[in-house]
């Protein structure tokens, strides 16, 4: 796993033509931050002023985003920043399961295992939706769980934040909580790594 190869990865996405998103797209938007990133989040799919930049989050809820990281002590060079689908759908409709399968299959779990992140944070119910299933976001944000190996946490989008803004101190009290959430993650992997593996069998000498 290397640099070079997530570079590569995201020069694919912006070729891609595996889905008909590429038909209204401006630029497709693989995704921004620090390779090897200890913490990820996931959006849903690239809005209007991401399609014109190529780049994910510059819009307002993107500066919402901005001011979230900073209340958990973080900055946006500090984290991996990527969407379930990497073209805009047209008119900002919800991604389709379909375009959703391709995107993800091709492009977002190949980035989660080259950047391997110890806590990924979604942000919105399609991204949450890839690790938990059926579940409501009301009733799960905030509250990480172990997923194949590193924590996940379901948050709300931004822009939900924007819409209504009774969701605001909800979303805020979350992001307070990642400095925590981290600290866990990287003691949990710290003492994974200290657990004495079985011993192997030892060969019966003949003599």
């Amino acid at each position: 796993m290397s640099e070079r190869e997530l570079a590569e990865l995201e020069q694919q996405v912006r070729g891609c033509t595996a889905c008909p998103l590429h038909l209204g797209r401006t630029k497709a938007v693989p995704g921004s931050g620090p390779f090897q990133a200890e913490i990820m989040l996931i959006g849903e799919g690239p809005g209007f002023h991401e399609d014109r930049q190529g780049l994910p989050f510059v819009g307002a809820s993107g500066q919402f985003l901005d001011e979230l990281l900073g209340m958990a002590g973080l900055q946006r060079p500090d984290v991996y920043i990527t969407n379930v689908v990497k073209c805009r759908p047209p008119q900002n409709r919800d991604p389709e399961p379909g375009e959703i399968e391709t995107c993800t299959s091709l492009y977002l779990r190949r980035q989660i295992a080259l950047i391997d992140p110890k806590v990924i944070v979604t942000l919105g119910r399609h991204s949450m939706g890839l690790f938990f299933p059926g579940a409501r976001i009301m009733k799960i944000h905030g509250q990480p769980k172990l997923v194949e190996g590193r924590l996940v946490v379901p948050m709300l989008h931004p822009a939900a934040a924007l819409h209504q803004p009774q969701n605001r101190p909800i979303i805020e009290a979350d992001f307070r909580k990642l400095p925590e959430i981290l600290e866990q993650a990287v003691r949990e992997q710290g003492e994974a790594e200290a657990e004495p593996k079985p011993d192997e069998p030892q060969q019966l000498s003949m003599f």
